[in-house]
């Protein structure tokens, strides 16, 4: 033990950028495991998206949709999210799927559709790009 206390002394640095770590480490995983919506692979999307009449949405800028989107998804920009919120409202007890270009923002509007009381909710993790990356098709 007093090798321990030594080691720790002799190395503050490190001893503290291991616990900024771990801390950084336990709060994500408690953010997953809380988390009020669900993140689905792109082939659990295709499921979803197949298997029941749910609600696909886009809030990426308009720029962004030269691209491509998925199949019949409503585009929302996240900029706009709050001001366009009433358009979503009568489709609360359906599945909504929301994407974005790498699944960076997704988690912060399914959040906020959570807090607005929709009950099935989630997020395609890796957006678009890991969309295209599975080969799936994206309509132009």
């Amino acid at each position: 033990m007093q090798d321990y206390i030594q080691f720790a002394q002799q190395n503050m640095l490190l001893v503290a950028a291991f616990f900024g770590l771990l801390t950084m480490l336990i709060v994500t995983e408690l953010k997953r495991v809380t988390r009020s919506y669900t993140e689905l692979s792109t082939h659990e999307a295709v499921r979803l998206m197949n298997a029941d009449d749910t609600i696909v949405v886009d809030i990426r800028e308009k720029k962004d949709l030269a691209k491509g989107v998925l199949a019949g998804a409503k585009h929302i920009p996240l900029k706009d999210l709050t001001k366009r919120m009433t358009e979503l409202e009568k489709h609360k007890s359906k599945n909504i799927l929301v994407y974005d270009d790498a699944g960076m923002r997704s988690g912060a509007v399914c959040q906020q559709l959570t807090k607005a009381g929709f009950e099935q909710v989630n997020s395609l993790k890796g957006g678009v790009s890991s969309w295209t990356a599975d080969n799936l098709p994206l309509e132009k």
